[in-house]
């Protein structure tokens, strides 16, 4: 097995928090393990997030068995909640059959990768309507169709089966969920499947019009998620200010609390009752293009500062 943390003894985390706070963590070089756990430890992430396949390509690679082993057995003994992140051109309402074609055969290997390295789901993008004129029923049709196999797959799993979540967009051109209340015609495209969830991206919600930065902005995104959905299916919170103001549909992320949704925000969801129990994954500025950089200081400032807001709201 590779071993990629020190023999020092360490209490678990991730499980024992009301909300795991981590990163979505590099892999290249040694692996799922041995770069992206190390990377997690250096960090202080709580919960990690992981590309398990080239995310702007088709590639489906199989994965390294030793590699899944010493991540699966490190996450668990840790209690860190881990996940997997589908590549970006994933789209079942893309007017190409190739791209529809490939699109389930990349989200049916993310969820069967997650299962292989004990992640708890694959986040998705939702996609734009590029079918049928652009129509939001042709582009859902296709969801229903091709998707539903994908999640019949994941019988296989029993109890041990991955969620699939997913992911709204910033809104920009077709979209087909952007805003909360989108996902509800999504939801019922897949016959509310129980293994089907949210994953919400803070950046993306407030680029789509949740204004989250506002008096009441957090509760009034959770009543139209809850209206949307029901309750139980938010099973992961990609945590990123945003670069740009509210309604800009533009999906720019910034570091916590530099942005224009600010940390109060941040504060006010960890207090939030829809949120208890639900993993925070930062996917915001590494600085990887400044030369005076220390690798990963950023992305530890961020999960440092989620982490006292947590305690704010939850102290």
């Amino acid at each position: 097995m590779l071993l990629v943390m020190d023999s020092a003894p360490r209490t678990p985390i991730g499980s024992a928090s009301r909300n795991p706070i981590g990163a979505h963590v590099p892999v290249a070089g040694k692996g799922l393990a041995g770069t992206g756990l190390a990377y997690a430890e250096k960090v202080g992430a709580e919960a990690v997030q992981v590309f398990v396949a080239n995310p702007r390509g088709w590639a489906t690679p199989a994965g390294n068995p030793a590699h899944d082993l010493a991540f699966r057995t490190t996450c668990a003994e840790r209690g860190v909640p881990a996940y997997v992140h589908a590549p970006y051109l994933i789209n079942f309402g893309s007017d190409s059959a190739t791209t529809v074609e490939r699109s389930a055969e990349s989200l049916s290997h993310s969820l069967h990768r997650s299962a292989a390295i004990g992640a708890r789901g694959a986040v998705v993008h939702t996609g734009s309507a590029l079918c049928g004129g652009g129509t939001r029923a042709e582009a859902l049709a296709q969801v229903r169709e091709r998707v539903m196999p994908v999640l019949d797959g994941l019988d296989r799993y029993g109890e041990d089966a991955p969620w699939l979540l997913l992911e709204p967009t910033a809104g920009q051109g077709s979209s087909l969920c952007a805003r909360m209340e989108d996902l509800a015609a999504y939801l019922a495209a897949l016959e509310h499947h129980p293994l089907v969830g949210v994953c919400l991206d803070t950046c993306h919600a407030f680029a789509a019009g949740h204004d989250l930065a506002a008096p009441g902005g957090v509760d009034q995104l959770f009543a139209a998620l809850h209206e949307a959905v029901g309750p139980g299916r938010l099973r992961l919170i990609h945590a990123n200010d945003s670069q740009d103001v509210a309604g800009a549909r533009k999906d720019r992320h910034e570091n916590i609390g530099a942005g224009h949704i600010g940390a109060p925000a941040f504060e006010a969801l960890l207090a939030h009752p829809a949120t208890a129990g639900v993993p925070l994954v930062i996917e915001t500025p590494d600085g990887r293009h400044d030369p005076a950089r220390v690798e990963g200081a950023r992305h530890a400032a961020d999960i440092a500062l989620l982490k006292r807001l947590r305690g704010l709201a939850t102290g």
